[in-house]
């Protein structure tokens, strides 16, 4: 089978509807493995120093926290990566932990009772095929990388296998919805809430004063000077809080809406059009290239705008050739 030319990660594949077959793959990288582990392993090795004290307490913590670690290593290390095709007769499965050999399997089309696409908890437009195979099994492939054309990818599939009644999946990012949204639409806090937040931090601020002097103690320049600053951290809760609402994208033809909320809690509103776009391009924001990409846009008059969250590299992608496709970005300006 042609995923056998690379040992520890199956090829790139692509799942758009232009292919004769449908190719997904799930599993991180070697090196995306490594940078992990040796993140977790880093950790872990923080606490050997207790495992030479006389304490009874640190030793069990620090013998505990090895254990752990060693085991998020090992889990992270021995994941599998999986990769199906899905032909118009049957799905080619293969599945392979690092350094170990591939194991395949063939369902074939008459094997297929039933097809349904849940929508990913953590992740809300990420998509997976579930099969029931007539045997009652139940088999659930990896996401579906172009989350831009999932419904043409589910039709497609519940046709070439003859599967009746699926239901279309709600896709907030598929290329056939006239507008795409990015991101849930906003909200701005309620006063009682900031105002709650904003008294917790004063209060916070002056926990340490008030025990000294409920002691008989004199209080400490550090916590003289806690005062002013949970002041300080008060007035920002007050004044910018809803500026962390983050950002909602609606993507159109020929232009993207940018909504977000200034710190009074009104409404800002931002036009992107694809003549103003300097550079489109894929980012990771956080700690994992499966969870945490985004797209930016630089314009030429200087602003960036970055997306909200959207997945894996892939998804990201998928998502930013669309914003392309849409919006007819020069192909100078596409860096994705």
């Amino acid at each position: 089978m042609e995923f056998r030319e690379r040992r520890n990660q199956p090829p790139a594949m692509d799942d758009t509807p232009s292919h004769s077959d449908i190719r997904l793959r799930e599993g991180s990288s070697i090196a995306q493995r490594l940078i992990v582990a040796g993140s977790a392993a880093a950790v872990a090795l923080c606490f050997t120093p207790g495992l030479f004290t006389q304490d009874t307490l640190e030793i069990i913590i620090s013998v505990v926290a090895l254990l752990v670690g060693a085991g998020f290593v090992v889990g992270i290390m021995m994941a599998p990566a999986v990769v199906w095709i899905i032909t118009p007769d049957e799905i080619l499965i293969g599945h392979q932990r690092p350094f170990g050999k591939l194991r395949t399997r063939i369902v074939g089309k008459d094997d297929i009772a039933g097809l349904q696409v849940p929508g990913s908890k953590r992740v809300k437009a990420r998509f997976q095929l579930v099969f029931t195979l007539v045997s009652g099994e139940r088999l659930t492939s990896p996401p579906i990388s172009d989350v831009t054309h999932v419904r043409d990818t589910v039709a497609r599939v519940a046709t070439q296998f003859e599967v009746p009644n699926v239901e279309e999946p709600v896709n907030p990012l598929d290329a056939s919805n006239p507008e795409m949204h990015l991101g849930e639409p906003l909200e701005a806090f309620s006063a009682r809430d900031i105002r709650i937040v904003a008294l917790i931090a004063v209060a916070l601020s002056a926990v340490p004063y008030a025990y000294k002097l409920w002691r008989g103690l004199s209080p400490s320049h550090v916590d003289i000077l806690l005062l002013p600053l949970g002041a300080i951290a008060a007035f920002a809760v007050y004044r910018y809080a809803n500026l962390a609402t983050g950002a909602f994208w609606i993507i159109r033809q020929n232009d993207i809406r940018v909504e977000r909320l200034w710190g009074d809690g009104s409404l800002r509103a931002d036009h992107i059009e694809g003549r103003n776009v300097k550079a489109i391009t894929v980012e990771r924001r956080g700690r994992s290239e499966d969870e945490h990409c985004i797209v930016s846009i630089r314009l030429h008059s200087g602003p960036r705008f970055r997306s909200p969250r959207i997945g894996s590299r892939l998804e990201a992608r998928a998502v930013a050739a669309e914003i392309v496709r849409r919006l007819g970005i020069a192909a100078g300006s596409n860096n994705i």
